[in-house]
């Protein structure tokens, strides 16, 4: 927390807003009272409620998405003083030690709906490509199933700790932002058809990749697990990552990401091998 000597009676929270999908970006300033202890989302609160500029013009209240409030979801991430994280668990105290501003901008690799909220759709069709699931044929009783080992449980758990929030993907210089909008005639299932087919011709992303290494050693999810590494090496698989490594650097879980790409690149590499030596063993007999 600020020391008290130190406390300022205002501060100033600069936003980086847009309209609506496609139109160009602007600043706004905003200017508190400063209260103790506030977070992010509460100073999105404040400003929405006064929606008024620093210079005393009224404006737009600013749009923001937002979940759980407990950095679980994922939904409120945004650029904040230049470094990419959730405004639930970004604390103003913080924030000021370096000064008397606060910087917003919406994530820079996704289309933004308005002002601070993006659209993250591309991240949950990574996941749709790379089949992050368990299959089940029903919802009638299976039994306990497979035993998972220890060793593959605690392997496994700082995996699902992964909320989709898209720091990881913010962060990677080989994710690049893809904003596609509907054209004038087009049906919204062509529009969304269009869309599936130029993300999946684009790179997958970290989570996607260390969903995979999640899915593939869950005891019944493995079954599968040969279709979600021909999913990796599809076009816009694991072969774009170019190892930068700031992908590990940001994640706010501390998701082991680098540790989940170099044991899918090996898995993929074994995969391939193995169907080609088995198509070589088939075209023999």
């Amino acid at each position: 927390m600020i020391a008290h000597a130190n406390k300022p009676k205002t501060f100033f929270v600069k936003i980086l807003r847009q309209d609506g999908p496609g139109k160009p970006s602007y600043w706004e300033r905003f200017e508190l009272d400063y209260e103790p202890e506030l977070n992010v989302i509460s100073v999105l609160q404040k400003i929405a409620a006064k929606a008024k500029t620093a210079n005393g013009q009224k404006t737009t209240p600013v749009c923001w998405d937002c979940g759980c409030l407990e950095e679980v979801c994922g939904a409120c991430t945004m650029v904040i003083n230049c470094k990419v994280r959730q405004s639930c668990s970004a604390l103003v105290d913080k924030l000021l030690e370096d000064g008397r501003e606060i910087e917003l901008r919406p994530m820079t690799k996704f289309p933004v709906v308005r002002d601070l909220f993006v659209d993250r759709s591309r991240m949950f069709n990574a996941l749709k490509k790379v089949k992050a699931w368990i299959p089940v044929d029903g919802y009638y009783d299976l039994g306990p199933g497979p035993k998972q080992s220890r060793d593959a449980q605690e392997m496994a758990y700082p995996l699902s700790e992964c909320m989709t929030c898209g720091c990881c993907v913010e962060a990677c210089p080989q994710y690049s932002k893809i904003e596609l909008l509907q054209h004038s005639g087009e049906s919204k299932d062509a529009y969304e058809a269009r869309k599936t087919e130029v993300f999946n011709r684009n790179f997958v992303g970290p989570a996607a990749i260390s969903q995979v290494a999640l899915f593939n050693l869950n005891p019944t999810g493995k079954m599968i697990a040969s279709e979600r590494l021909d999913a990796l090496t599809e076009e816009g698989g694991i072969q774009v990552c170019g190892n930068a490594q700031n992908c590990v650097a940001v994640c706010p879980k501390k998701i082991p990401l680098t540790m989940s790409i170099a044991r899918m690149g090996r898995e993929t590499t074994f995969n391939t091998l193995r169907k080609w030596f088995d198509r070589r063993g088939d075209s023999k007999h």
